[in-house]
């Protein structure tokens, strides 16, 4: 698996926890939640500094966003409460 799938999938899972929508989470940082929605699908590499800010947004440490053992896939119910497709 790649490392960008694995941030991607943990980052979602720390926000999902964390009860944020896309919409919300990424409107902290101004940005556009479309950006966030590639992130978390692992097509985008980003840099060490924005991670970092993210870990500290969502309160974890940096290094759980490398841990493939923390990487969670099924997501009943968005956060809207609409159902995953």
């Amino acid at each position: 698996m790649k490392i960008e799938t694995i941030i991607g999938n943990n980052l979602k899972y720390f926000r999902y926890q964390s009860k944020l929508s896309q919409e919300k989470f990424y409107g902290q940082f101004g940005m556009n939640y479309r950006y966030l929605a590639s992130i978390e699908r692992g097509k985008i590499n980003m840099s060490v500094e924005f991670l970092d800010n993210l870990a500290k947004v969502l309160k974890v440490d940096i290094r759980d966003f490398f841990n493939p053992d923390k990487t969670r896939w099924v997501f009943k119910k968005r956060i809207d409460g609409k159902e995953n497709k």
